[in-house]
């Protein structure tokens, strides 16, 4: 009996020390205000990151018998700054101070803020909760015994990932600048190109236990204030433990999570943002990400590149019906040569027909078939050159395309002509500069491809119907996914299927810039040249 009584009083001691220690990892730390008490409060720091070996207590003597300690993260701060503007300063005026001379209490916080730490951003909290996200953050926090607030002390320093190129919207003309992985870094990209006191930039955390800081970036006086406040709401309500990618609070803030088509774009290029907050848009940049979010967005922006605009206007229109084309070509191709092989062989040349018809001959399945596996083949490649190393990667996929398909058509897997309609879709699925809308377009393929072999053309036809009616019912933030097409806006058409040249966009969108829709002076257009007497 005294065995069970001992074992059943060190469980009871265990479950309150772990009650205890779960005490101050909740958000009961907002109520837990600091009382000056050095030592309980240096205790409970310990307490909740006990089992921390990167955290950091440093103790001393301050001003005679006062003590006082820094608190950091090692690894997320500057032990340089830590060393020369923070303690050295500290244990000097330490010496300096005697027990006659000692300052009062309630002026010790304004007296080492303002006179003896060197460092320049320096701020006050209250609570425990403050201290510790503070900690988190990268901060180093200062306490000082009979001091009711601490100080928060910005010496944060960590490797990070220089300014470079992004890879996956790379221009020939243009910024060669993208975004990196530091918050701190994209906001001041964005403020390079816009420095307007207009540029806003509200700061909100969302992850329970990642505490990733999110910045909600406007322009006040162009983008609608509902607009703003629907973002923040949105973001507001997300309650999740940890934000570890910008796609977390896209997946958790688009209208219609079911639909394939993106609701919500992404981008690494800081011109980009700038153009669409100038447009009145709304940026979402997210710590620990290089990728930013931008709202709302149509269908035809997706098909829209930063390089159309930082060249030649009629060239970028031609670049743009190629897009088009490529597009109806990556989406519709193989189910047209499914729909004509297997039900409308009349359409086709009498000459073509009997070519596409022996290299048939020796192909053991029907035209679905033979697409479905070559499509998936395609796919299998071009998913294996990604993931693989780069050197290897981009071997394996052309390599193994061309020697793959080579192989399939001497064996009689597949026809010639098959490989040629595959080829060509897949390089048009390769031109959209939205990455996220590329990968909709190659999955939609595959419904498509069902629908020829089903009903033929009538198949097709019914399933664009039906693509096209899901994508006028779809929303991005209120604004409808196919404008300014759908419903119609004749004024905002002269950037959609052409680029029209900067002086002929004198207004912003009706969509989104209704607040000041004037963009440039209407005497900017261009006047005939004066004939010379």
């Amino acid at each position: 009996m005294k065995m069970l009584r001992w074992i059943g009083k060190k469980i009871l001691k265990s479950n309150q020390n772990d009650d205890h220690r779960l005490f101050y990892q909740a958000d009961d730390l907002h109520s837990n205000q600091l009382k000056g008490h050095f030592h309980d409060e240096i205790k409970q720091l310990k307490m909740i990151f006990e089992r921390s070996s990167d955290i950091v207590f440093r103790e001393f003597q301050l001003g005679g018998i006062q003590k006082g300690g820094l608190i950091f993260l090692d690894g997320m701060v500057d032990n340089q700054m830590i060393d020369s503007d923070v303690m050295k300063p500290l244990l000097d005026f330490g010496k300096r101070v005697s027990h006659s001379t000692t300052i009062p209490l309630k002026e010790m916080e304004t007296f080492l803020r303002d006179q003896v730490i060197y460092v320049s951003q320096v701020s006050i909290g209250q609570t425990m909760k403050e201290v510790v996200d503070h900690i988190l953050n990268g901060g180093t926090v200062l306490l000082v015994e009979g001091v009711k607030q601490a100080l928060f002390i910005s010496a944060q320093a960590w490797e990070m990932r220089s300014v470079e190129e992004p890879s996956t919207e790379a221009v020939i003309r243009g910024p060669r600048e993208g975004f990196t992985e530091n918050l701190r870094t994209n906001t001041s990209l964005i403020r390079r190109r816009l420095k307007t006191p207009q540029l806003k930039m509200e700061e909100m955390t969302v992850g329970r236990l990642s505490n990733t800081k999110i910045a909600i970036t406007y322009l006040e006086g162009i983008a609608e204030q509902a607009l703003v406040a629907e973002v923040k709401e949105r973001i507001g309500k997300i309650d999740i433990d940890a934000i570890l990618e910008s796609n977390y609070i896209e997946e958790l803030i688009q209208d219609n999570p079911y639909s394939v088509f993106p609701q919500v774009n992404n981008t690494e290029r800081p011109d980009k943002v700038a153009a669409y907050l100038l447009e009145g848009k709304i940026g979402v940049l997210v710590d620990n990400t290089p990728f930013a979010l931008l709202v709302p967005v149509s269908f035809y922006e997706m098909l829209q590149s930063s390089e159309d605009y930082y060249q030649h206007f009629m060239v970028a229109t031609v670049i743009r019906w190629l897009r088009f084309f490529m597009l109806a070509g990556a989406l519709h191709l193989p189910s047209l040569y499914i729909a004509i092989t297997a039900f409308h062989q009349e359409m086709l040349p009498t000459t073509l027909l009997l070519s596409v018809s022996s290299g048939r001959e020796t192909v053991p399945f029907p035209a679905f078939v033979e697409a479905l596996i070559m499509e998936i083949s395609f796919e299998g490649l071009r998913e294996a050159g990604v993931r693989l190393p780069r050197p290897v990667g981009q071997a394996v996929s052309i390599v193994g395309a061309l020697v793959i398909g080579q192989a399939a058509v001497q064996a009689g897997i597949v026809s010639a002509s098959m490989v040629i309609i595959v080829s060509i879709t897949g390089i048009s699925s390769f031109i959209f500069p939205a990455f996220s809308q590329g990968i909709a377009i190659r999955l939609l393929r595959f419904p498509m491809m069902i629908c020829a072999a089903t009903l033929g053309l009538y198949g097709i036809l019914v399933a664009t119907l039906i693509l096209l009616t899901h994508m006028a019912r779809l929303r991005s933030f209120g604004v409808p996914y196919l404008s300014p097409v759908a419903p119609l806006n004749l004024t905002s058409l002269k950037d959609i299927y052409v680029r029209t040249p900067w002086w002929g966009m004198i207004n912003r969108s009706d969509q989104t810039g209704k607040k000041n829709q004037e963009r440039m002076n209407h005497f900017m257009r261009p006047r005939p040249p004066r004939r010379r007497n």
